[in-house]
């Protein structure tokens, strides 16, 4: 009678357990399905001498190609503004995407400065917040305009090494409202990769513990600096 009971309480466990398991993973999976239904923005801001330089490392011929790193001096530049769930994130809400008309990217240059990174986070992140293309990089313009750049890093000449929590407190310091459970700062290896900004959906600043707890944790990191603004 054991023998013959335990194989299929074993079974029907393992079914229970995968239904259950399926649920919340359906009702994901159905919302992920949805443009628009979201519950903050993570406005991403990338140090370009920083992509710059890991780009020329990785290729040198097609850095040399990215309008970003042309002669043109960026510091942050916008990387995206993107839809999240207070645990995971939507993307590619809609394939194909709605086509971006050239007036939009050519409008969206001074912060997003190659046409290419325009129409990657279009695709992936933007259809997913269920606004028309102008309307939703009308938003990016307005979350940029709302965050405040440190002045110590408006116009970098010479590499500069920092901490980590040191950018994070500069941004802190720079606009009230943001806290420490609202930011966090990136790094691909030794260079300040960017730095992530919660906001509500009417772009106010707001926590969000599972964007700051994957902050960079290396001991320093360096910013070289702005291009045509000195050498390294």
């Amino acid at each position: 009678m054991l023998l013959a009971f335990t194989p299929y309480v074993g079974f029907m466990a393992i079914i229970a357990g995968l239904l259950s398991a399926s649920g919340p993973a359906a009702a994901q999976d159905r919302r992920q399905s949805e443009p628009g239904q979201f519950d903050y923005y993570v406005l991403v801001l990338s140090w370009s001498p920083s992509f710059c330089a890991d780009s020329a490392e990785r290729d040198p011929a097609r850095a040399a190609r990215n309008p970003e790193c042309a002669p043109r001096p960026f510091s942050f530049v916008v990387h995206g503004l993107w839809p999240q769930y207070e645990r995971g994130f939507p993307e590619y809400c809609q394939v194909p995407a709605p086509r971006l008309s050239r007036n939009i990217v050519s409008s969206m240059l001074d912060l997003m400065p190659a046409p290419a990174l325009i129409f990657h986070e279009w695709d992936r992140h933007g259809v997913c917040s269920g606004l028309s293309p102008g309307a939703y990089f009308e938003t990016i313009r307005k979350a940029r305009a709302v965050v405040k750049i440190p002045p110590q890093y408006l116009d970098l000449t010479s590499p500069l090494t920092v901490t980590p929590e040191e950018v994070e407190e500069a941004f802190i310091k720079a606009n009230p409202g943001l806290k420490p459970d609202g930011i966090s700062v990136s790094c691909g290896g030794r260079r300040l990769g960017d730095v992530k900004i919660c906001m509500t959906r009417d772009l106010q600043f707001r926590g969000c513990e599972e964007i700051a707890r994957h902050s960079c944790r290396r001991d320093q990191l360096i910013m070289p600096p702005v291009r045509g603004r000195g050498a390294g």
